[in-house]
């Protein structure tokens, strides 16, 4: 017997360093319409995708320099960050009113919305590696992204294509009787 959804997920593995290749936006659209698929009590769809492509990655590097407080010039690696990956789809948690759906599930559902997404790009052929930081909820990098009041910045998928001379890795199995218990 086949079990490809769990292979995929055993298979899984961040990529720090992609290719310039990168999905289109209509290719997203297909993989986001899966991953929205997650487990969402009270079907909110608590959460909203940003694709950043181009000079938008230019522009959150100076977000990320000026929420550290330094000069656009004073810390060049903080300004190159972003530049790691031709795309980088922000992760936004969008909070709904609710009296049933408490934030943090609503946060858990934007949250499984990434990690789905990851997996399907992965399946799809492409690197991804979930980055977040201490910047990431900053004012400057609130504006350049557009949140509202009821929004938060999860962190950025950076996509590309996987490298030629990627090395495999290995992850230690875990034993899931550590982890999996019963009362």
């Amino acid at each position: 017997m086949t079990h490809p959804i769990r292979d995929a997920v055993a298979a899984r593995r961040s990529f720090a360093k992609v290719t310039a290749d990168t999905p289109s936006h209509e290719e997203l659209l297909p993989l986001v319409t899966a991953a929205a698929r997650v487990a969402d009590h009270g079907a909110l769809r608590p959460w909203r995708l940003i694709e950043l492509r181009g000079a938008a990655r230019e522009r959150l590097g100076a977000a990320l320099v000026e929420a550290s407080g330094q000069a656009l010039g004073a810390d060049p690696k903080m300004a190159a960050k972003p530049l790691r990956a031709e795309l980088l789809i922000a992760v936004v948690a969008s909070r709904r009113p609710s009296h049933k759906v408490d934030i943090w599930e609503q946060d858990a559902t934007a949250a499984g919305v990434a990690h789905a997404l990851s997996l399907l790009l992965a399946e799809a052929g492409w690197g991804v590696m979930w980055r977040t930081g201490p910047r990431t909820r900053a004012a400057s990098v609130r504006t350049l992204h557009g949140l509202t009041d009821n929004e938060e910045l999860l962190g950025w998928l950076y996509v590309g294509g996987v490298p030629s001379d990627a090395k495999p890795t290995t992850r230690t199995a875990i034993d899931p009787t550590a982890y999996l218990s019963s009362i």
